[in-house]
């Protein structure tokens, strides 16, 4: 690795860290990367990755109600059996870092990495920092580590992402939201408070896991843990959920500056990913979680979105979106500039299991035979139309499970302008016109389907172009995109 160059490009101010190249070539490029929660919240695999939160709260009735009864039930009450004692049962035997880069890459992914640390406070990394960590207990392995030398080696970029901003205890002096006082304890902390639990303890490593500690120490330690991976793993994109906003600014100016200049002495062209507002938007790339947006966008985004239907983290009984669904919600978040950050879940041991794999490969297969319409392309001057049911998300624009249909039509050009996609939805009525309700202005030389060589018959009305569809064995039932050639 290129020896980083300790000259400073970019001062810890917003004026001077929008001076990088926010949307660098690459990404535009890549459309698609992997993710994935995966941790000691894996191994009760029940409710969410938030058991570790809700294990703390009894009485509630909403969301992740019954898990503090189930792990009563199950491990035993709170006083006997902490979220700690799950870390000797995170194994992690079946981790493969080669064989999982090698399944990313085949998925059509062009950038992966794990959640780096979640909310729980466990590093996924080799951390000299927090003692909780990957490599010290649980797998006694460099996940994130192993995992990047493999992307790396497979010419893949790679991701971390944080989620532990939300981890320091802020209410031990608000008794009103403690857990037991309230079935909704103090939502910017994740382990809920009590001076019963272990949640409130001092000991000097215990409480690092818990968030028990002066916010000054907890600022440093949550800056020091991004700059350590930044440091000694080189990733190109750092992503952030929410709470972000809760980390003073200027410390999330210290630590955008530090991963600017490190990976840009290396060569490296860096993004910083958030969500809602909580980084200037000339700064960072914005993230909309399960969702995307409704109209095309002038700036480049990102979406991550879950490969199941419920839970980030692998659960009991989990069950997962079609194939179609998911290529076709990608197909919508590309058509508007976005880029998709699909979430998968492994098991504790260390399995991605076959209902995963599968959709993985058909995902795969799909992209590889659309590649030219994929990666490279850039978005027409509208995204596209269609009659399909555009719902809410629940973080902001549409959701990332609209049902769409062959009436549904999308587009992109090649970066060269030489060639226009018309991607249909769903599986066009065969031996068929299909007229494209958008004008195109270039001169059309020729109208294939990609993925064949075979030229369509195609006709064109002032500024309107009919497409006479082939046989259904010559489209894909997925999603069939034409190739426009201009003169």
């Amino acid at each position: 690795m290129k020896t980083p160059d300790t000259h400073a490009k970019f001062e810890e101010t917003w004026e001077s860290l929008a001076k990088i190249e926010r949307e660098p070539e690459w990404f535009k490029d890549a459309k698609f990367g992997i993710y994935f929660h995966w941790g000691v919240y894996s191994v009760p695999a029940y409710g969410s990755e938030w058991y570790p939160r809700w294990m703390y709260a009894p009485g509630r009735k909403d969301w992740g109600g019954d898990i503090y009864e189930h792990h009563k039930k199950t491990f035993g009450p709170v006083s006997q059996f902490n979220y700690h004692d799950f870390i000797p049962m995170f194994t992690a035997e079946n981790f493969d870092a080669k064989e999982w880069a090698e399944l990313f890459k085949n998925s059509g992914a062009k950038f992966a990495g794990p959640v780096a640390q979640h909310h729980d406070g466990f590093a996924m990394w080799d951390s000299k920092l927090n003692p909780w960590n990957s490599k010290a207990m649980g797998p006694k392995k460099d996940i994130l580590g192993d995992l990047f030398v493999e992307l790396k080696r497979n010419n893949m970029k790679t991701i971390a992402t944080f989620h532990h901003e939300r981890l320091l205890q802020r209410y031990a002096q608000d008794t009103a939201k403690w857990a037991q006082n309230t079935p909704d304890p103090g939502d910017d902390s994740h382990f809920p408070y009590h001076p019963d639990y272990i949640t409130s303890t001092t000991d000097p490593k215990l409480r690092l896991l818990y968030g028990n500690m002066p916010e000054g120490e907890f600022l440093d330690y949550w800056l020091n843990q991004v700059n350590e991976v930044v440091d000694n793993y080189a990733p190109d994109i750092i992503w952030f959920d929410s709470w972000l906003d809760r980390i003073p600014e200027k410390y999330r100016q210290k630590m955008v500056a530090h991963h600017f200049n490190m990976a840009t002495s290396r060569g490296q062209h860096p993004i910083v990913a958030y969500k809602q507002e909580d980084l200037p938007a000339n700064v960072g790339m914005l993230d909309i979680e399960q969702g995307g947006k409704t109209d095309l966008s002038q700036d480049y985004w990102l979406t991550d979105i879950t490969l199941s239907n419920d839970s980030w983290c692998y659960i009991n009984g989990q069950t997962y979106k079609q194939p179609s669904l998911v290529i076709r919600n990608m197909i919508d978040v590309w058509s508007k500039r976005g880029i998709v950050l699909l979430n998968i879940s492994p098991m504790a041991n260390g399995t991605i299991n076959n209902e995963q794999r599968n959709i993985l490969s058909t995902l795969g297969k799909w992209i590889n035979k659309h590649k030219e319409a994929v990666y490279e392309t850039r978005a027409y001057s509208i995204y596209g139309y269609g009659d399909a049911n555009i719902e809410k998300g629940y973080f902001g624009g549409q959701s990332a499970t609209i049902s769409y249909s062959k009436n549904d039509i999308r587009f992109a050009v090649s970066k060269d302008k030489k060639y226009m996609y018309i991607y249909a939805l769903g599986l066009p009525t065969p031996n068929a016109p299909l007229e494209i309700r958008t004008d195109i202005e270039q001169n059309v030389k020729r109208v294939s389907v990609v993925g064949s060589d075979a030229e369509l018959k195609w006709s064109m009305a002032g500024k309107r172009l009919t497409i006479q569809t082939p046989e259904a064995t010559a489209m894909d039932e997925l999603a069939t995109v034409f190739r426009v050639e201009f003169d």
